[in-house]
């Protein structure tokens, strides 16, 4: 089994029908940035699944880093898995209640049976 996990700074965009088995339509973004279109293309070629994209969750839920004006907030912290075992996650949102020394929020799986 492969798991991916990272903050690669990624903003995927997730409105193609043709990327669909891939990227979830529960991105945060409309438009991607060139660190989206890389972790799209290397999830395709390593048959994985980028499953921070597949859950529909409020925006709060989805969000893994607010800028310092507090206006701007992104997802650009995923975890991809391999397609075979998608479905071991059950879902994936990002918590803001850790108290730790950083503008990242903690962004949690839960797992089932694998």
């Amino acid at each position: 089994m492969k798991i991916l996990l990272g903050d690669v700074n990624a903003k995927v965009r997730g409105r193609e029908n043709i990327l669909r088995t891939t990227i979830g339509n529960g991105s945060l973004h409309q438009d991607g940035n060139d660190n989206g279109a890389r972790i799209m293309y290397f999830a395709t070629s390593k048959n994985l699944v980028v499953k921070s994209t597949m859950f529909q969750h409020r925006s709060v839920h989805k969000c893994t880093l607010t800028s310092p004006d507090g206006q701007t907030h992104n997802q650009i912290d995923h975890i991809s898995i391999d397609r075979r075992w998608h479905s071991s996650i059950l879902d994936i949102r990002s918590v803001r209640r850790a108290d730790c020394d950083t503008d990242d929020y903690i962004v949690i799986a839960k797992l089932g049976k694998i």
